[in-house]
């Protein structure tokens, strides 16, 4: 059937229109920086449903091997950049910061020279090998003493999908600062709660003795809350509050880092002890538990 040329022109604008109008609604666009996420509408805050975890861990290292960590379970962060903290240290990807031994990994900071910086040290990370949405994380681990030292054992988002830091989360499992001696922290970090706002979510316990005997430090993350315990103790909850991503980016997967930093904006906040190093933190073992659903 013939259609006259207005017809076919008034066609092809309302088509014109409705591809706009569905491409405006997936994304935006702000300068040259590319689509951005458009979030849905949040539903409200999840229920509790009490969650419980698997009795048998699905990934675990227990660190009996001898020389360097096992590539399968563990990759590197490497380099001299400061961090985004003004750290002193180099990471390297060598046994001379990373090393397995009777049981035991030790990632090991020490003062020389490498990289422009002043130290060396390690950032081990799962990442591409342990990814995990929600689950029990345990981690057992003496940690380093001495003003300057910065170890932490923590999660960053695998894909980063909200975004850069803070946008996309972090959980902080444990920090300590060696200034502080004997004070453990555990934080989460997101958008509406981070540190360089003040906002951050963080509880903090003095335990005696961390950087003189093993404590286990865990983290038990569904999708109603993280919580955190220092020795089967909860000592923190950060409930999602179904606002959205902003609050809550911890819907996607995550991975865990293990490291020490030197110096740095909190780390080196009272100065550096140039006379302690080398200092260690020792890893008994790394034990990851799926959440069962319900």
């Amino acid at each position: 059937m013939k259609r006259s040329m207005n017809e076919l022109m008034k066609r092809g604008f309302a088509a014109l229109a409705i591809v706009m109008i569905a491409l405006s609604s997936c994304s935006k666009k702000t300068g040259d920086d590319g689509p951005v996420y458009v979030p849905p509408t949040p539903a409200g805050p999840p229920v509790d449903k009490g969650w419980t975890f698997e009795a048998t861990p699905t990934w675990a290292d227990e660190f009996t091997n001898t020389g360097a960590p096992l590539s399968s379970n563990w990759d590197y962060d490497t380099g001299g950049s400061g961090w985004g903290n003004n750290e002193l240290q180099f990471y390297t990807n060598t046994t001379n910061n990373a090393q397995v031994a009777n049981g035991i990994l030790t990632i090991t900071a020490k003062k020389e020279n490498m990289g422009g910086m002043a130290y060396t040290s390690a950032r081990m990370v799962t990442r591409n090998k342990l990814d995990a949405l929600y689950g029990r994380f345990e981690i057992k681990a003496k940690l380093p003493s001495g003003k300057g030292t910065w170890p932490a054992i923590w999660m960053l988002p695998t894909d980063r999908f909200y975004g850069d830091w803070p946008k996309s989360g972090e959980i902080d499992i444990m920090e300590h600062v060696g200034y502080d001696q004997d004070v453990v922290h555990f934080t989460t970090h997101t958008e509406a709660y981070y540190f360089k706002i003040n906002t951050q979510k963080s509880s903090t316990k003095k335990i005696d003795g961390v950087s003189t005997a093993f404590h286990l430090y865990r983290v038990d993350w569904t999708p109603y809350a993280v919580r955190g315990y220092f020795d089967d103790v909860k000592v923190f909850e950060f409930a999602n509050e179904g606002t959205g991503y902003k609050v809550w980016p911890f819907d996607k997967r995550f991975h865990l880092l293990l490291n020490i930093a030197v110096g740095g904006d909190w780390g080196g906040a009272m100065g550096v002890d140039t006379s302690i190093w080398p200092q260690k933190m020792d890893v008994d073992y790394v034990r990851y538990y799926k959440m069962i659903d319900k």
